[in-house]
C-alpha cells in the first residue's frame, strides 16, 4: 500500500467535494478547483473524509494512487488556505515596480522585463520582494519558477532573483598570480 495514498484526506467545514466520471471537483471559501481522476485509482468521499483506493498492485497503480491522494490534498488545502511563494531580487541597480497581475522589473539587461501572471495567480511586490500567491499549487509554483528564471542568481555576487528560503552557495573569485 502506498505510504501517501493510504492516508485519508480531512474535509474542513465549508468544503464540498463532488466526484465524476473524469474529474473531482473541490469548492471551498477561496475558490473552485477540479481535480483529474487517475487511472486506476478510484475516490470515495465518507465522514469527511476523502479515502482513495486503487484497482490492483501493478507498480503504476501504486504510484497513480499517491498521486491522485496528493492531488486532491493540495486542492483542499489550496480553497481553504492557499499557497505562496517569496522570490527576492538581490543586485545594484535591479528595481521592481507593478503588483496584481503584471509587475515590471529592471535587472540589468538594456531593456525592462516586464511578467503577466497566469489566471487565478496575484503578484505582490514590497520593495525588492515578489510574493506569488493562489488557490492552485502547481500554478504558484510554475510562476514563482518563470520569474526566478528571468535571471538566476549567480554564484560569486549573488546577484538576481532567488526564492527567501533558497541559499546561494558562494564561489572564490580568481585567486590570482603570486
Amino acid at each position: 500500500m502506498s505510504r501517501i495514498g493510504k492516508l485519508p484526506v480531512d474535509i474542513p467545514a465549508g468544503v464540498t467535494i463532488t466526484v465524476g466520471n473524469t474529474e473531482i471537483t473541490v469548492a471551498g471559501p477561496k475558490g473552485t478547483l477540479q481535480v483529474p481522476v487517475q487511472q486506476n485509482t478510484t475516490t470515495v468521499v465518507e465522514d469527511n473524509k476523502i479515502i482513495v483506493t486503487r484497482k490492483d498492485d501493478m507498480p503504476e497503480s501504486k504510484a497513480w494512487h499517491g498521486l491522485q491522494r496528493s492531488l486532491l490534498n493540495n486542492a483542499v488545502i489550496g480553497v481553504t488556505k492557499g499557497f505562496e511563494k517569496k522570490l527576492e531580487i538581490n543586485g545594484v541597480g535591479f528595481r521592481l515596480s507593478g503588483g496584481g497581475k503584471q509587475i515590471e522589473m529592471s535587472l540589468g539587461y538594456s531593456h525592462p522585463v516586464k511578467y503577466a501572471a497566469s489566471e487565478g495567480v496575484e503578484l505582490k511586490t514590497d520593495k525588492m520582494e515578489i510574493t506569488v500567491s493562489g488557490i492552485d499549487k502547481q500554478k504558484v509554483g510554475q510562476t514563482a519558477a518563470e520569474i526566478r528564471s528571468l535571471r538566476k542568481p549567480e554564484p560569486y555576487k549573488g546577484k538576481g532573483i532567488k526564492y527567501a528560503d533558497e541559499v546561494i552557495i558562494r564561489k572564490a573569485g580568481k585567486a590570482g598570480k603570486k
